[in-house]
């Protein structure tokens, strides 16, 4: 995979706030609850607030009440790539990244139990994301 954006660290430092860098650029988590997007139902898209490449889709998005915007899928295409996660003790957790720019978005769970059509939850941080209306 090639990535189309690529920056320094000083250079996303100026881009982002102190939270997003955080998040994006060192796989951190925002609290849960807290994210803008997480009770949004509007129609629209959701961009990388890093690069702005088109991460996923409203229709997509589920109501999983844990704390962070839930989708059932990625946007067509390839426009996120999965990481095997070992940073916490337990069988590795599946990452979350951009495609176009490297950065954190968050993490995907199978087989919870939810009623989506991949019985997949794609747990995004909000701060990783820039919705964008219909």
């Amino acid at each position: 995979m090639e990535l189309k954006v690529i920056k320094t660290p000083q250079e996303w430092r100026a881009q982002l706030t102190p939270a997003e860098y955080r998040v994006l650029r060192e796989a951190g988590t925002e609290a849960p609850f807290t994210g803008e997007y997480t009770d949004l139902s509007a129609a629209g898209r959701y961009q990388c607030r890093a690069c702005g490449a088109d991460l996923f889709r409203s229709e997509h998005k589920f109501a999983s009440h844990c704390g962070w915007p839930s989708f059932y899928t990625a946007a067509a295409g390839e426009a996120v790539r999965l990481v095997a996660d070992r940073s916490l003790p337990g069988p590795p957790r599946t990452e979350v990244r951009c495609a176009s720019c490297d950065s954190h978005l968050g993490h995907v769970f199978a087989g919870e139990g939810y009623a989506t059509p991949t019985d997949e939850r794609w747990c995004i941080n909000s701060v990783s994301l820039q919705f964008v209306p219909d």
